[in-house]
């Protein structure tokens, strides 16, 4: 008997050997995934080192000279082709920053608390109905004394120490950390190969499945956050985008690290990687202080 378990043993070992050896999985049939359901692997694009391609946008902020331009490609929306136009500089001090996790978490956490109001309220004994008469006399009845029944130890009395909303959990971030943030989430997406430069939001269909089918071909993930600097957007983007749940477009004035985070890929115009040089390193520099006391306080970003 433990010769023969010992052959079957080894027959199992054999065979999973055998299998792992040909490339067949062990898995049961009914348990596969069909090859029609596994996406293509995403290719992670090349960053131009020795490029032939010009560079159509230098950094017109002032670079220190121990750091050097990050460089990307430069795409076009006016056809599927993902053939890139160009090199693109981007600085270092914005697209190429220490990754901080803690002040990504601080920053989203931040905004997801920053308008949060509760609501849950209850009812202390003073507000509870009734309860005006004292339940029995204070001696002779045998029983614990009590002065009302609306006592927070009485069923359907008043809670003692609940929720008495509403309730803010409002509280502000330094805005070196909400620039920080910004920064790394920008980083992040460079580096993960999740951002895009644009020359602008001009596509030649207002039809979102030129969209949708740009967005597959270029390998662009399930969701895309489209960046713009300026108050009226192309119409034809804005159209395709309506009644898109995956693809969104906002104003660069408007960017935020919950929304990059929220998105897989980032897409910028060349416009709106000048907005945000100009607007992030202004913050490092300056010495005084955001706004004079007298006035309400604003976020620039």
């Amino acid at each position: 008997m433990f010769r023969a378990a010992l052959s079957a043993s080894r027959g199992g070992i054999c065979n999973r050997l055998l299998s792992s050896l040909s490339g067949e999985s062990n898995v049961p049939s009914n348990l596969r995934i069909p090859p029609n359901l596994i996406g293509v692997p995403r290719e992670k694009k090349v960053l131009p080192s020795a490029s032939d391609l010009p560079v159509l946008r230098r950094c017109e902020e002032n670079i220190p000279a121990h750091l050097s331009p990050v460089q990307t490609w430069l795409h076009s929306l006016e056809s599927q082709d993902s053939e890139p136009l160009g090199i693109v500089d981007l600085h270092p001090d914005v697209f190429a920053v220490p990754v901080r996790l803690d002040i990504l978490h601080a920053v989203e956490v931040w905004q997801r608390n920053f308008k949060r109001i509760s609501y849950a309220k209850v009812k202390s004994r003073a507000e509870v109905s009734g309860g005006g008469k004292k339940p029995w006399r204070q001696k002779g009845s045998g029983r614990a004394r009590h002065g009302s029944i609306r006592s927070p130890i009485w069923r359907g009395g008043g809670v003692a120490h609940g929720p008495r909303g509403p309730t803010s959990y409002y509280y502000m971030l330094p805005m070196k950390v909400r620039v920080q943030g910004l920064k790394v989430a920008l980083t992040s997406k460079l580096t993960q190969d999740c951002l895009h430069i644009v020359d602008s939001l001009e596509i030649p269909t207002p039809d979102p499945h030129y969209l949708q089918d740009l967005v597959k071909h270029r390998q662009w993930g399930n969701s895309v956050l489209i960046v713009d600097v300026g108050e009226e957007f192309p119409q034809n983007v804005l159209q395709a985008t309506e009644t898109l749940k995956t693809i969104s477009i906002i104003p660069a004035i408007g960017l935020n690290v919950h929304s990059m985070l929220k998105y897989e890929t980032l897409v910028l115009t060349l416009d709106t990687v000048k907005f945000l040089e100009k607007k992030l390193l202004w913050h490092d520099s300056r010495f005084t202080a955001l706004y004079p006391f007298k006035l309400p306080y604003s976020d620039w970003l």
